[in-house]
């Protein structure tokens, strides 16, 4: 399953942990607007430390704790909140980091995956951040992502390449290298949908 909705609750209000990172998901598709009008808006964070470690978060499918895999910080936008809003507030809430500096979006992504008992469809934008602040907080996490998400840990490119855990958005390894190696691209990168 790809990055779950870190903490949405289906009718995407923010949940006893009040997350709420699906209140703005588009524009709910009639029977003439096309599906893609109802895609869920998300940021993500290629957080990177002072030794170009990338942070990932363990997730895992509530009703079956056996299926892990790794992810980037984010989530949907709320309200009338900014992509570049909405990826501070979700780091923050998710891993007690605030003050990264956002550079540009990396990567943009569209998605559809099962999470939690409903379907999920999301358009991702991947921003690069950087933080001089390694430690972690997760106090600010919602119910569901209390319930979906074991840890976090920062990656050196070379572990994530040699991992054989999932990782979201596949081709993360690859993708944190040339990063690493060629900086930014020039304008966002459109990775291939993912459809679990």
């Amino acid at each position: 399953m790809p990055e779950g909705p870190e903490g949405d609750e289906p009718d995407g209000r923010r949940g006893a942990g009040a997350d709420g990172a699906g209140e703005r998901r588009g524009a709910e598709a009639t029977p003439d607007e096309p599906a893609e009008a109802a895609a869920r808006q998300v940021s993500r964070i290629v957080l990177l430390d002072p030794d170009d470690r990338i942070l990932l978060l363990h997730g895992f499918e509530p009703a079956r704790p056996a299926e892990t895999w790794w992810f980037t910080p984010g989530g949907g936008l709320e309200g009338t909140e900014s992509h570049e809003e909405a990826a501070h507030r979700e780091l923050a809430e998710e891993t007690g980091i605030t003050g990264a500096v956002l550079g540009p979006v990396l990567w943009k992504r569209r998605c559809s995956f099962p999470f939690d008992g409903r379907r999920w469809e999301q358009d991702e934008w991947y921003y690069l951040g950087r933080t001089e602040r390694t430690a972690t907080d997760t106090g600010g996490q919602t119910d569901l992502e209390r319930r979906s998400v074991s840890g976090l840990r920062w990656w050196t490119s070379q572990e994530l390449s040699a991992s054989h855990e999932t990782v979201y958005p596949t081709r993360l390894a690859e993708l944190l290298r040339t990063l690493l190696v060629d900086g930014p691209p020039s304008a966002p990168v459109l990775l291939e949908t993912q459809r679990v």
